[in-house]
């Protein structure tokens, strides 16, 4: 079984923020699959069902668990990607495991033990996002917490061979709206938790309620300096939404990267990981 987090190659985890409809889930999923053949460590496509943490109770929020999941089968047959998506809730670990590939933990409900132990139990892999007011170490009993529920599950040696997990940076609040990253985190988050340590470039430059009715804000200039220099730090994979035009995107589109400008940034990202790991 190929391993969906590497330590030996550089991956890349990417895709729209939501789900939208079959149209815009193929055409990022058909460019990703296209892009994965220079990525060395692959590519998992990346969508939520649900994003169910948006600051206002009127925002978009996706097309539900069960349209979504089938949508995202849909892209997978259509790809051969490998599919991450977010869970929020304890009771939704398992439908989603059993469509999803990986699935992932939001920063918000990272010390959710419920949740972690739930997401465990499937015997997926698991992304867990580290909170935006954790220090590197924190991250440890999330990680212990997903393992336990693989472990308490008791699950076949074949489902059980499906997991792993990984945990990602996607910065620290520096006041009310802004992040700032800590290049010393992804050793010490490695350190910490023994475990693949992600970089989420497009999160890392999120504004909270400073966009537009106080929806978040971002500022994707900085995606490619952090992204580049992450690598350069050690992160083993990365993380980046992304969307042909993320100015009209439903969510998150001040901090995703435009599709047409995500090749350019990958190829950088792996000549510098390779130079680095020479």
């Amino acid at each position: 079984m190929a391993s969906h987090f590497r330590r030996d190659a550089l991956f890349l985890i990417a895709g729209p923020c939501v789900l939208e409809d079959d149209a815009l889930n193929l055409r990022v999923g058909e460019h990703l699959a296209k892009l994965a053949e220079r990525v060395p460590g692959g590519i998992i496509y990346k969508a939520s069902f649900d994003k169910a943490n948006r600051s206002n109770a009127g925002a978009h929020r996706g097309p539900g668990i069960h349209e979504g999941l089938a949508a995202l089968d849909r892209v997978r047959a259509a790809t051969g990607l490998p599919i991450l998506t977010d869970v929020h809730l304890p009771e939704q670990c398992k439908p989603a495991g059993d469509v999803a590939d990986v699935l992932q933990i939001p920063a918000f409900l990272c010390r959710q033990t419920d949740l972690l132990l739930a997401a465990g139990a499937t015997g997926r892999a698991v992304n867990v996002k580290k909170g935006q007011w954790m220090h590197p170490e924190g991250m440890r009993g999330a990680v212990d917490k997903v393992k336990r529920g693989c472990r308490d599950a008791k699950l076949d040696r074949a489902r059980a061979a499906l997991h792993e997990v990984a945990v990602t940076e996607r910065g620290t609040f520096f006041g009310y709206g802004d992040l700032v990253v800590d290049m010393r985190g992804f050793r010490r988050m490695r350190d910490a938790c023994d475990v693949p340590v992600i970089f989420d470039a497009t999160h890392s430059v999120q504004r909270p309620g400073q966009g537009a009715d106080g929806a978040s804000g971002g500022a994707r200039e900085f995606i490619p300096p952090l992204a580049l220099a992450s690598t350069a730090a050690g992160a083993d994979g990365l993380f980046m939404e992304t969307h042909p035009d993320p100015d009209n995107a439903p969510s998150d589109g001040p901090n995703m990267i435009p599709l047409d400008a995500l090749d350019d940034l990958v190829q950088r990202c792996v000549d510098i990981w390779d130079r680095v790991s020479r």
